[in-house]
């Protein structure tokens, strides 16, 4: 009985979600929040416990477009993962993405190492800011705070912040922190990044296979806290296969990490460190993010809180209009709210402060700002069978390839 009336205030949640954008489902006077109004255009079942619907909201710089996504957790055949090109330093289109892994909708994910004009003949890697967890699968940690892309982060925020679903099935708001030792045979050393675009001054880092054919050279630019600074030249490459050093080099390199094997990369004290070692020796890397909450998370993706306790947070930004993708959670973390603003000509986008009044409004406990601008794309089973079709108009004009994005599943 008592799962019984939870699924039934699953079901209440998201038709309450939708009666505040609609004022009511038969054409009530539109909600409205500190001014803008919202008005609901449409709402259909995508697959059992998945709802896509658009709305418009009317700002006095003109009308907002957004499409949003309500997924009922507490339902058995809804589930949650992270969608990615199959390597970390890799880009692809979402609708690519969710076609892959069979998912019945999807958003973009974080932001990534997009471009990389600071320092000229460095290949840009492709790869996200912050943690990733697929299946609960530990993809790879979060850059320092300075080298990060996206918008200024808020006072308290971190590239280590997570929107994540545990394996009690539960969203919730987390924060994942590297914990690693390389093993030596003279003692422990500090591991510092896993599979990172950037790496902290005087740190190790550990690519396995999942970081791809992406150059490492990248992880050595840069500080913590000025992603423009020059490249370190104090900086050393360690292969480990099976457990036994195989090479050592002063630079990091390029091409894919053998089944098997681990690169670590060293900058600075880091380097000094690794330059220690023989060809031949023993070395174990053994390392685990870990978050703050009491489940451990089966999916994460990164980006930085807007909500917390149902309200806006501190110190967002006023100024900046762009084109936005959040996630929200309602209370219990039974619901999710993915939302993509339309990037189609003549209408307007939000600040960061307003995307946290709407994901409050809509009942947001807790909500997470993902990429946004070019990246922004919601996309749906397209009901044929053919497979996922995009909802919304990216402002570029095209999908722009992404390092990850949110996947929705139902097995309905």
């Amino acid at each position: 009985m008592e799962q019984r009336f939870g699924r039934v205030r699953a079901v209440l949640t998201v038709l309450a979600v939708w009666g505040v954008l609609a004022g009511g489902m038969a054409g009530g006077a539109p909600a409205t929040a500190a001014g803008p109004s919202l008005r609901r255009s449409g709402a259909l079942s995508v697959a059992p416990g998945v709802a896509y619907g658009e709305f418009r909201m009317t700002v006095p710089r003109g009308v907002v477009h957004g499409h949003l996504l309500t997924v009922d957790l507490g339902d058995p055949r809804v589930s949650v993962d992270l969608l990615y090109p199959g390597a970390v330093g890799a880009r692809a289109p979402v609708s690519r993405l969710a076609a892959a892994r069979g998912a019945v909708a999807a958003v973009n994910g974080d932001f990534f190492h997009i471009t990389e004009t600071q320092h000229p003949g460095v290949e840009a890697t492709g790869a996200p800011d912050g943690p990733a967890v697929v299946s609960g699968r530990q993809l790879k940690a979060a850059v320092p705070d300075g080298q990060r892309f996206g918008p200024v982060l808020p006072p308290g925020a971190s590239t280590e912040d997570v929107l994540g679903v545990g394996y009690d099935r539960r969203a919730r708001l987390d924060r994942l922190t590297l914990r690693g030792v390389v093993l030596t045979p003279e003692g422990g050393l500090p591991l510092r990044g896993l599979n990172q675009y950037a790496l902290p001054e005087d740190g190790i880092g550990a690519y396995t296979p999942q970081w791809g054919p992406a150059s490492r050279e990248r992880a050595v630019c840069g500080t913590d806290t000025e992603r423009a600074a020059p490249c370190s030249t104090d900086t050393a490459e360690v292969t480990v296969r099976y457990g036994r050093v195989t090479a050592i080099e002063d630079d990091p390199g390029a091409g894919g990490v053998a089944a098997g094997s681990v690169v670590l990369v060293g900058r600075e004290e880091g380097a000094r460190q690794l330059r220690k070692l023989h060809l031949g020796e023993p070395l174990r890397v053994g390392y685990r993010l870990a978050g703050e909450g009491p489940v451990p998370l089966r999916f994460a993706v990164g980006g930085f809180p807007i909500v917390r306790d149902a309200r806006p947070v501190a110190g967002l930004d006023t100024v900046a209009v762009a084109v936005r993708t959040a996630v929200g959670i309602a209370p219990g973390g039974r619901v999710l709210y993915l939302l993509a603003l339309d990037g189609a000509r003549g209408q307007t986008g939000l600040t960061v402060s307003e995307l946290g009044d709407l994901m409050a409004q809509l009942g947001s406990e807790e909500a997470m700002n993902l990429d946004g601008g070019g990246s922004s794309t919601l996309v749906t089973d397209d009901g044929t069978g053919d497979g996922v079709v995009v909802r919304n108009h990216p402002s570029g004009g095209a999908e722009r390839p992404v390092a990850n994005g949110v996947g929705i599943f139902s097995l309905g």
